[in-house]
């Protein structure tokens, strides 16, 4: 087992913010929702006294988000007195005889449900029953909790190994890591306010003087190159801003709250080989096999489509950071899906990707975080409303891992759609690229369609690593 980090949070950052103030439409919920598939049902006495040290170890999974007084757009973490696990962790069978289908769909009510805003926001359910005798471990989160590398960082506390580790888990011991302080009273809550206020101003200040000072000898030597950087920064600042009004797709228009689980599989090295073929990285790969099934998926809708809109996580995650927390920003692009050859497509993708992560609003997205939160939420939900699709590629786990002697046969995670149409998200684990999708079933009125097409995708994608006979 790992310990968790001492260095407590305490407040949402602003992207944090934004995602839990725009959830007051059901349609903009930021959960996330991983499936566990395992060879059988792990003993629950077991399992509870491991999630009880893992909540001992993990201060995140105790503490609930509070609002902060006098600042209507800055909430805090708060240890939660009445933290109750058989709240958290729960034991439910499936209607015999059960496939991972069912599993899929419970999987999919729970993200729905939302979460109880008093609580820690993360609910875990052990389901048994399936017919062939496996048994699944469904996980959800709310993001401002932890993000998709988070949770595969968080995951080390819960999951083994080795289906007998040497050193089994312990109960928890009398003094759990510590988490966010407990403040007591008005009085208590100004002074913290004050204080959190004052660090960010002086932390605003370390972070911009030496940049500040750097500039200034800059621009004495060389003025017209400084004020080219900043109309550069200030030109990407206003891509990452810009509004969307309309979305590009004409068939995934419609938006509610019904979505449907589903997913695939792929190996690792055959995914990373084909995008090698074509000079790109795995992640090229992957989003030119899901535009590859996007414009599949147009055509025999009888659309023609040649770019779409896509919103993608970009982690700023550094090895500062703990486990818990969201530490990624989310960046919009259009996308090439009107390309047929998958060689060509990877290949633009691959120059979209350098750009994105060159982008110079990057370094800013917390600043712009906290201006977009000084709008209506209402604002900022019509522009996601208008992406056509979300996609996320978080790298996962190479080593096959176990849950109280049961081994993970499967690691599917599922990301919110986020107003989008749909969210295609891939995580690694054990040489597979195990691929969740989450779709809006009012944008994709033919889910099975989709599916189809996106497993055309990636079969165009890895017949690119295909090597031909001599």
């Amino acid at each position: 087992m790992v310990t968790a980090s001492n260095r407590p949070r305490t407040y949402l950052s602003q992207n944090d913010a934004i995602m839990w103030t725009i959830e007051s439409d059901p349609l903009l919920r930021s959960t996330i929702v991983g499936v566990v598939v395992l060879d059988g049902a792990p003993d629950w006495d077991r399992l509870v006294t491991r999630m009880r040290h893992v909540t001992a170890m993990v201060p995140e999974l105790r503490e609930k988000v509070v609002a902060v007084p006098l600042h209507p757009t800055t909430w805090r973490w708060e240890p939660d007195p009445e933290f109750d696990l058989s709240y958290h962790l729960r034991r439910v069978a499936v209607p015999a005889p059960a496939t991972t289908r069912e599993v899929l769909d419970l999987a999919r009510t729970m993200a729905q449900a939302g979460f109880d805003r008093t609580r820690p926001l993360w609910e875990f359910a052990l389901v048994e029953g399936l017919a062939d005798g496996s048994a699944a471990f469904v996980m959800k989160a709310h993001h401002v909790v932890t993000d998709g590398i988070g949770a595969v960082q968080l995951a080390t506390h819960l999951f083994d190994l080795e289906a007998e580790p040497s050193q089994p888990v312990r109960p928890p011991s009398d003094t759990p890591v510590a988490g966010a302080p407990e403040i007591h009273g008005i009085a208590g809550h100004l002074r913290e306010v004050i204080t959190h206020d004052l660090a960010s101003v002086v932390g605003l200040a370390r972070r911009a003087l030496p940049a500040v000072a750097t500039d200034l000898v800059r621009a004495v030597r060389d003025p017209f190159r400084v004020v080219a950087d900043t109309v550069r920064t200030v030109e990407s600042i206003g891509r990452t801003v810009a509004p969307v009004v309309t979305t590009l797709s004409p068939v995934m228009v419609e938006r509610h709250r019904d979505t449907r689980f589903e997913m695939l599989e792929v190996p690792v090295d055959d995914l990373r080989r084909a995008a090698a073929a074509a000079n790109g990285t795995l992640n090229d790969g992957f989003l030119a096999a899901i535009t590859g099934g996007l414009r599949r998926y147009h055509q025999a809708l009888g659309a023609e489509v040649d770019e779409l809109r896509i919103a993608m996580p970009v982690s700023l995650r550094t090895s500062a950071d703990d486990a818990g927390g969201n530490h990624v920003t989310v960046m919009r692009f259009l996308v090439p899906v009107g390309v047929e050859d998958p060689d060509e497509r990877i290949r633009r993708l691959h120059d979209i990707g350098r750009r994105i992560r060159q982008e110079r609003s990057l370094p800013h997205t917390e600043a712009i975080a906290g201006a977009l939160n000084l709008l209506p939420a209402g604002v900022i939900g019509t522009m996601l409303k208008h992406v056509d699709f979300l996609a996320s590629n978080v790298p996962g786990i190479a080593v096959p891992l176990y849950l109280e002697g049961r081994r993970v046969l499967r690691y599917v995670p599922f990301g919110p759609t986020a107003g989008s149409s749909m969210n295609v998200t891939l995580m690694s684990y054990a040489g597979t690229c195990c691929v969740g999708v989450d779709l809006d079933t009012a944008a994709v009125t033919d889910t099975a369609l989709m599916m189809r097409c996106l497993r055309e995708g990636f079969d165009e994608v890895l017949a690119l690593g295909v090597t031909s006979p001599a």
